[in-house]
């Protein structure tokens, strides 16, 4: 089998995802059943963490245990990483003795350096760049709740951090359409998203006018990892892009909205938004987990089918 990674969205091709998304529905119904299913026994994942993390660790760790595998935990701050080992040597290491890595870190180039020296599957867990594993789980959300995104409006308000270049990239592969609006200063750089071109976003300076009937509305934190020195510069310059119940009264009657977590409220949100009837960010959470485990069963197994 030919060695894959998965380092931006657009690593893979519609046709994969769609594969991905019918192994994460069968791999979520065996857990809900509770269903054993250990397709990789004897499989050792490799968890790098160069930031704090909740989701991320959790739906791993949990996943590859659930697949009969074993995850290992490796923080920058014990391992010689923290010390200034060559991220090259550090992958030559470290691939030869698992079957899968997953880095979650600053730099993006980082996780490519380290992806271009290993001899197994290297995941992308979250760089500042991108997080195609949260985007795989909302767009899996979205189609598990109300059909394909195809020809449908995502709505993202704030920042235009990894999440945002993210679903950019998601955009073109599902054809779909991302209203776009930032603050003065934070918006995107399609050219540094490596975008085709751009039929698949529009730019708008008042984030009431982006969330008009569209059928998802989503955003992230103002200040996220990394940038605790911005954080008042950041809640000034942000203000009126809270998402709230009028911003949501704007979307379609039926639209839904998604947070990737941890979310302030009051902030990026309001709680009557978040806590309420259109909000399913705790199954978006959840779907991280089941998602990711079809994604490390793909990388190791590749296709199968649907019984196996």
């Amino acid at each position: 089998m030919q060695l894959k990674h998965f380092l931006q969205f657009n690593d893979f091709s519609r046709e994969e995802f769609e594969y991905l998304f019918e192994r994460t529905r069968w791999i979520k119904q065996e857990f809900k059943q509770y269903r054993r299913y250990w397709p990789l026994m004897d499989r050792t994942l490799a968890m790098i963490f160069d930031k704090n993390s909740t989701r991320t660790r959790l739906s791993f760790e949990a996943g590859m245990s659930q697949l009969g595998g074993t995850a290992v935990y490796l923080s920058n701050r014990d391992t010689q990483l923290g010390r200034g080992e060559p991220v090259e040597d550090a992958a030559r290491v470290i691939s030869s003795m698992v079957d899968v890595v997953m880095i979650r870190t600053h730099e993006h180039d980082s996780v490519k350096r380290f992806s271009e020296n290993s001899v197994v599957p290297v995941i992308n867990g979250l760089t500042d760049e991108y997080h195609p594993c949260q985007i795989m789980s909302d767009i899996f959300t979205y189609m598990e709740l109300k059909g394909s995104l195809s020809g449908k409006t995502v709505a993202w308000i704030g920042d235009a951090n990894n999440m945002c270049s993210t679903w950019l990239q998601a955009a073109e592969i599902f054809d779909f359409r991302v209203n776009v609006s930032t603050p003065p200063g934070y918006d995107i750089k399609p050219e540094a998203i490596g975008l085709k071109g751009d039929e698949h976003f529009q730019m708008f300076s008042q984030p009431l006018d982006a969330v008009k009937n569209v059928d998802l509305v989503t955003t992230d934190v103002w200040i996220s990892m990394g940038f605790e020195k911005e954080t008042e510069q950041r809640k000034n310059d942000f203000a009126g892009f809270c998402v709230d119940a009028d911003m949501m009264a704007a979307a379609k009657s039926d639209a839904i909205f998604m947070h990737c977590l941890p979310a302030h409220r009051g902030e990026e949100v309001a709680s009557e938004v978040i806590d309420g009837p259109q909000s399913v960010v705790w199954i978006e959470a959840e779907n991280r987990l089941h998602t990711q485990k079809a994604l490390i069963e793909y990388l190791l197994l590749g296709k199968l089918t649907i019984e196996q």
